[in-house]
């Protein structure tokens, strides 16, 4: 997961993002000090960490996903589990490779919709 971090920055810094406000909405607390939430902000969290939330538990950012327009659905076929990312019209990607967890599968799908992501919000990169 760290290489994965480290190859599409753009889609890093959105789940970073994310984490990043559930971690505050999670300090919400009127006890704490603003300050110490501004500290906890301009600390940011490190790709180490991010990598061990997604590779514990990658079904948890399928709603950052989603609020780009990157659809994930896994399916349980055949005794296998399977995965389709769409745009909300299209079939981006379809993988017929069968994977034995749910986990598998969701770990496999998330890592191509984070490169799917950082294509998106980098197109000029993908482009030349």
């Amino acid at each position: 997961m760290l290489e994965l971090l480290e190859k599409n920055p753009q889609a890093t810094e959105v789940v970073k993002s994310y984490y990043l406000d559930v971690m505050l909405a999670s300090l919400n607390d009127d006890s704490l000090p603003d300050n110490f939430k501004d500290f906890v902000r301009q600390q940011g969290i490190d790709n180490d960490k991010i990598a061990k939330i997604i590779d514990g538990s990658p079904r948890n950012l399928f709603d950052v996903f989603d609020e780009n327009s990157l659809f994930i659905e896994t399916m349980y076929m055949e005794g296998a589990f399977h995965y389709t990312i769409n745009n909300g019209e299209n079939v981006i990607l379809s993988n017929p490779q069968p994977y034995k967890t749910r986990k598998e599968c969701d770990r496999a799908v998330i890592e191509e919709a984070f490169k799917l992501l950082n294509d998106k919000l980098c197109p000029t990169l993908t482009e030349s």
